[in-house]
């Protein structure tokens, strides 16, 4: 058995995993969103800690099994979230900065963008792990030796092991815009351009493989896979060969196309980043595209307008009109990611009339996620046959449909929305021998529906000029 902590932008999830993949448990929690200025979002990172312990608790609960029943833990984080503490009381010394923070975008217009692009595969961006941190101690009068530097992941760990572990896995490290994808290791010239010591970041390690001892439950369990939640989704869905694509429906919507060990097939607009692997296989490399707003443009509806009270209703409310009516709606509401990563981007609607309605409003919403992923896709540097979905979008019908026809390629969601923990519970079994290889546990993973593209092709691409002119005004 193994527990699969998932801890996201908006909740924490635990899962228990048993060897079929089958989950027999479920615990989750929301956290709370921390908006102090525009364009600023902060974490508690200790309320962070406390909800993978009640989820933990509630999961093993709802699946009937006992702590000493089970063999390891998996765990899989929002990436780019930013936390330091004391290495001594390990006490957050500022509050978390989530990975939508735009508070340094002046700082990174001043970056290197050749070099940063270079050395990490990725884009000079407030998205990004090294400004926020650079940020914090920057605010900071204490030596950096007495301060620990982590991403989620390294937070958990530290947390988990009584401070015994500072780590974090190559799939969070290439996020931070200070590790050199290609030898795997901090680079000294980026850890010098942000201003840190070297004693503060994490060590690096691999995605699957026992690196701690966690004492948490009441029992000792070993930590043994860990990946960033997309870098997870991707190895959750069984993409293991260079082509193999997914898209994970979240706040933010990411879509990621295997590499292989080819860390050079780079694409205008998109990163390239560290791919989650088993024990004693070779280093690998996904492309990605990050939408920064998809199902957090719901929440906005949900949240700040009242238009809708859950983002169960959204398909509904979608199929009751025929169309947007006109309506565009460009969600950049921390900015816009791949392919323009323009952080100075502010969100639009248009075409609004009298008879423009909540329905035209939420479906305009859905329609603008799937034409961003097909932006994405778009910029690919391989071909994809197969656009495999998850996350909690994935079960609006409306929007995998629309999805497929503006890819024009057939979308198939997995069985189980939760592919993110899923694949970190994967990865921590492999390192254990629940799995003795990959293929053995990528024919577990299980598909769910099917949807063929339908649309002429026509339609598509009046479609996509829409929407490309929309963006456009957005950029202006």
């Amino acid at each position: 058995m193994i527990l699969a902590i998932d801890q996201g932008t908006t909740g924490t999830t635990c899962l228990v995993v048993d060897p079929e993949l089958h989950v027999l448990g479920r615990g989750y929690r929301e956290i709370r969103q921390h908006f102090p200025r525009p364009g600023w979002v902060e974490h508690d990172a200790e309320e962070i800690w406390a909800s993978v312990r009640q989820t933990a608790a509630d999961a093993l609960e709802a699946a009937g099994v006992a702590p000493s029943e089970l063999e390891a833990i998996g765990i899989t984080n929002q990436r780019e979230t930013t936390v330091v503490w004391e290495r001594r009381t390990g006490r957050p010394v500022h509050p978390a900065i989530v990975w939508q923070d735009r508070r340094t975008a002046e700082r990174c217009s001043e970056l290197p963008a050749t070099l940063i692009r270079e050395r990490t595969g990725l884009v000079p961006d407030p998205y990004f792990s090294a400004t926020k941190l650079e940020w914090i101690l920057g605010r900071l009068e204490r030596p950096q030796s007495e301060l620990a530097f982590g991403t989620i992941d390294s937070w958990l760990v530290w947390k988990l092991t009584g401070g015994a572990a500072h780590v974090t896995d190559v799939t969070n490290a290439s996020r931070t815009m200070l590790l050199d994808l290609g030898s795997g290791e901090w680079d000294d010239e980026l850890v010098a351009l942000f201003g840190v010591d070297r004693s503060v970041p994490p060590d690096v390690v691999a995605s699957s493989g026992v690196v701690a001892e966690a004492s948490f439950l009441g029992v000792t369990l070993p930590v043994c896979g860990i990946a960033g939640d997309q870098q997870a989704a991707l190895f959750g869905q069984g993409c293991f060969g260079p082509g193999e694509a997914k898209a994970t429906y979240g706040t933010g919507t990411f879509v990621l196309v295997n590499l292989g060990e080819d860390s050079g097939a780079r694409s205008d607009g998109l990163l390239t980043t560290a791919a989650a692997v088993g024990p004693g296989a070779p280093p690998a490399f996904a492309a990605e595209g990050s939408v920064l707003v998809g199902g957090a443009a719901m929440q906005w509806l949900r949240d700040g307008l009242g238009v809708i009270e859950s983002a169960a209703e959204s398909e509904a409310l979608a199929t009751s009109v025929e169309s947007t009516g006109g309506v565009h709606f460009v969600p950049a509401l921390t900015g816009l990611g791949s392919p323009q990563w323009r952080h100075d981007a502010r969100g639009l609607i248009s075409g609004i009339t009298r008879g423009t309605t909540r329905a035209h409003l939420v479906r305009a919403a859905l329609e603008a996620v799937a034409h961003q992923v097909a932006d994405v896709v778009d910029a690919l540097p391989l071909e994809v046959g197969v656009l495999r979905a998850d996350g909690g979008a994935s079960a609006n019908r409306f929007l995998m449909q629309l999805q497929a026809d503006l890819i024009g390629s057939p979308v198939e969601v997995a069985a189980d929305a939760e592919a993110t923990a899923i694949g970190a519970a994967m990865l921590a079994g492999l390192a254990v021998g629940t799995w003795s290889s990959a293929d053995e546990v990528a024919s577990l993973v299980r598909r769910g529906e099917r949807f063929e593209p339908r649309m002429s092709a026509d339609e598509v691409a009046q479609r996509r000029d829409d929407w490309g002119e929309a963006v456009r005004r957005v950029l202006v």
